[in-house]
Formats: structure tokens, sequence, C-alpha cells
């Protein structure tokens, strides 16, 4: 039986000359669905082997194994983290309940899929770095913004604290958890049960 790991896709296009950037670019998509399938502790050979290329090609575009896994960090966290989400949720022109609404659809959208959240858990079981740094990018980028937001709102003297919005991210995130790393069943939409979460967050600090 051959493993997954060193499977060469029966339908990879035969390898041309690419220009360096084109080149570069494909390795590190490549790399992100191989270790989204098995794992951070995918070898540099392996993942040759998958993208059908020789291990010193590789290390043309990348000098070690943490330069590559930094590439993928950069393409599945950051480069999905629109730079906009900070002015918008921070902008109250817009009702608050719409701003996070919006805010999540968008997120959701764009993390809800099988290789930003394989990678995902796979970094963190590992203890890697890379989800810290995502996770302080987010509560200091996104989060903190949106608490200071809900302060300046609330109109009790009962306030949210930052655990209370990592509960609400957390219970939001854990639907794609649920579908790409339980495979249990989730809504295919998630929309309504977002704004069921959010309904119920904001109610309880009387901003429903």
């Amino acid at each position: 039986m051959t493993d997954r790991a060193t499977q060469t896709p029966p339908d990879a296009p035969e390898r041309r000359r690419l220009p360096p950037a084109e080149r570069r670019r494909q390795i590190v998509e490549g790399a992100v669905t191989f270790f989204a399938d098995v794992g951070l502790d995918g070898t540099t050979r392996d993942l040759a082997r998958r993208l059908g290329i020789t291990q010193s090609l590789l290390f043309n575009y990348f000098s070690n194994k943490a330069e590559i896994l930094e590439a993928v960090y950069e393409h599945v966290y950051l480069d999905r983290l629109s730079d906009d989400w900070p002015h918008f949720l921070t902008d109250r022109s817009h009702p608050l309940r719409a701003r996070i609404l919006t805010f999540y659809r968008e997120y959701s959208r764009l993390i809800f899929e099988y290789n930003w959240m394989r990678i995902f858990m796979f970094s963190g079981l590992a203890g890697a770095e890379l989800n810290r740094r995502y996770l302080h990018h987010l509560g200091t980028v996104i989060l903190r913004p949106l608490l200071e937001e809900l302060h300046a709102s609330a109109p009790g003297p009962a306030l949210p604290q930052m655990e209370d919005i990592w509960n609400l991210h957390g219970g939001i995130v854990y639907i794609g958890i649920r579908r790409h790393i339980y495979q249990m069943p989730t809504p295919e939409d998630p929309t309504e049960a977002i704004e069921r979460a959010v309904d119920r967050f904001l109610g309880s600090y009387g901003l429903g």
C-alpha cells in the first residue's frame, strides 16, 4: 500500500520550468496540503516526493523545514486576516451587532476549510510557535479592539472581559473543528448558528 505522505498524485502535471515566484507559490500551496494531511512531522523528503520535485530543488527556495513552515503560516494564517477588519469593527457608524456578525461571517468563510483547521490543530498538538503567534496576533488586532467597542456600548456595570471574547470566538471556531477534525455533521451554512451565538453573548450584557 502506498503511504499518502509520499504518494505523488496520479494526475500531477509534468514538471516544467516555472518562474521562481510561481514555483515558490506552488511549493507553498503544496506544502499546505501536505502538512494538513500528515501533520507537522512530515519530512521535506516526503514533501518533495508529493510535489514531484527533487529535495534539492525544494531547498533552492527554502533553507530548511522551518522556513517552509513559516511560509505555510503566512499563507494559511496571516494572509487570511483582512486589513479591513480592525477598521470595520471599530467603525461606530455601523451598529455593533452588525459589525460583529459581518466579521464572523467573513472570518468563518476563510477558516472553515480542511487545510486551515487541520494545520491549526496539528500545530497546537505539536506545541508549535505558529499557533501562539497567530492567536496573539488575532487577540491584538481583532479581539482587543472588539472588547473596547463592547465596553463603549455596554449600558450597565457588567462588562465582558477578554476571556469572554475568547469564549465567544472559540465557540464559533468550534463549528469548523467539528466539521473538519471530528467529521461531525454541522450546518452547511453556519450563519444562523453564528448569529445565535453572537446574540446570546450580546444579550448577556444588555446589548441585544
